[in-house]
């Protein structure tokens, strides 16, 4: 896998969200074109794009604030855990008390509570900016 696209209205609190989860910031552009209209099925794309990168360098969020045509919204910020579609990005972290204190400072929310899974791990899913939810994995021993 290359990445994983999130398209966003607000570019750099979303930046900032991932940025707070340890992701570097690979690159930037501004792209537009024939050839970007015929890729995505769109006419007159102009769109500003922030690529994110996991500090193992194995992994690459692409965040995307479209200019024209204006982004679509989809289901809604707050959707529960069971609605169609892609639901959360799953990282594992260290001191997950920590990360979730410093993520709220973003305005991010537990969805549900910090839980312990098995012996291996705790677990929590956090709602952060426009409703972009993220699952944080802490290995327990």
């Amino acid at each position: 896998m290359d990445n994983v696209l999130i398209v966003v209205d607000d570019l750099e609190a979303v930046t900032a969200f991932f940025a707070e989860l340890g992701m570097e910031r690979e690159g930037e552009a501004f792209v537009e074109g024939d050839a970007v209209d015929r890729v995505l099925g769109l006419d007159g794309v102009r769109t500003d794009i922030v690529m994110m990168r996991t500090p193992d360098g194995h992994g690459r969020v692409e965040l995307s604030r479209f200019r024209t045509p204006s982004a679509i919204g989809g289901v809604p910020q707050d959707a529960p855990a069971n609605t169609l579609g892609m639901r959360r990005i799953m990282f594992a972290v260290e001191d997950l008390d920590g990360l979730v204190a410093r993520l709220r400072a973003h305005g991010a929310e537990l969805v549900g509570e910090v839980a312990r899974y098995g012996d291996g791990h705790r677990l929590c899913f956090v709602r952060g900016p426009e409703g972009i939810v993220v699952g944080l994995a802490e290995q327990l021993g």
